[in-house]
Order: C-alpha cells, then sequence, then structure tokens
C-alpha cells in the first residue's frame, strides 16, 4: 500500500486569496470607479442642470405616485402583473369612453349650431354627397375608390 499523499496547503491557500480578490476586490473595485450623482450631476452643462432641477419635483411626485399604486396592488389576493393589466384595461376603457362622450358632445354643439343657423344637413356643404370634409380631401378614401371601379 502506497503512502497516503498529504494535503496541499498551498494551493488551497492561493485558492482562498485568489477568491477573496475576486469576491471583494470586484466590488469594490466597481464602486470606487463609478462615479456618484453629484459627479455626474456636475458634468452637465448648465441647461441640463436647470431643466434636472425644474423637473425633480415632479419626478419625485411620479415616482411616490407609481410607489403608492404598487403598494396598494401588491394588498390584493391576485399575482400583481394580473392587478396591473386589469387597470391598465380599466384605463383604456376609460379613455375610449371620455372620447366617446367628447364626440357625443361635439354632436351635440354641431347640432344646435346648425340649428341656431337654420342649416339642414341637406344645405350643409360639409355634408355634400354623403362625403366629410376629409374624405374630399383625400385621394384614396375607400368611398372614392369603389365609385370609380
Amino acid at each position: 500500500m502506497p503512502p497516503k499523499k498529504g494535503t496541499n496547503f498551498w494551493l488551497w491557500a492561493k485558492m482562498l486569496a485568489g477568491g477573496a480578490v475576486m469576491c471583494v476586490g470586484g466590488p469594490m473595485l466597481t464602486i470606487y470607479l463609478m462615479p456618484t450623482d453629484e459627479e455626474l450631476f456636475k458634468k452637465y452643462n448648465p441647461e441640463l442642470q436647470q431643466r434636472s432641477l425644474e423637473r425633480r419635483e415632479e419626478r419625485l411626485a411620479e415616482f411616490d405616485e407609481w410607489l403608492t399604486n404598487l403598494k396598494r396592488q401588491s394588498k390584493i389576493n391576485k399575482p400583481i402583473w394580473v392587478v396591473q393589466e386589469e387597470e391598465a384595461k380599466a384605463a383604456r376603457e376609460a379613455k375610449l369612453e371620455d372620447g366617446r362622450r367628447a364626440a357625443a358632445e361635439l354632436e351635440a354643439q354641431r347640432e344646435a349650431m346648425r340649428k341656431e343657423a337654420a342649416i339642414t344637413p341637406s344645405t350643409d356643404p360639409a355634408q355634400a354627397n354623403g362625403k366629410s370634409w376629409y374624405q374630399k380631401l383625400t385621394p384614396f378614401s375607400s368611398s372614392s375608390s369603389s365609385s370609380s371601379s
């Protein structure tokens, strides 16, 4: 039976030292080389510094609003991405409904103006030939291409 090999302590010491240099020295070097926020701000030109200072309160308010919204969403017993998707869908639908309501108000206002001016839809130059002013201006509208065929 051959004699048992001894442990190579020098190899283990080199490996531990190298690991310590990599694990501790790497992040320390990164922190040392990375500029601070103040150093970056000083490198801005004066115009950008002024714009950044003007928008700072707005950005802080937006972030605070986002954070409170995220905290509120996290309290619901659904995954947060599902809650965010539902809220985005509700916001889109609300925006569409606002657009529809604004269009209805605009149409009601037009009708009131027509009644006031005593213009009927048949005498309205914008509605002559059943085309709106935009359809008259666009040469490739769907109604003009079907009538020319």
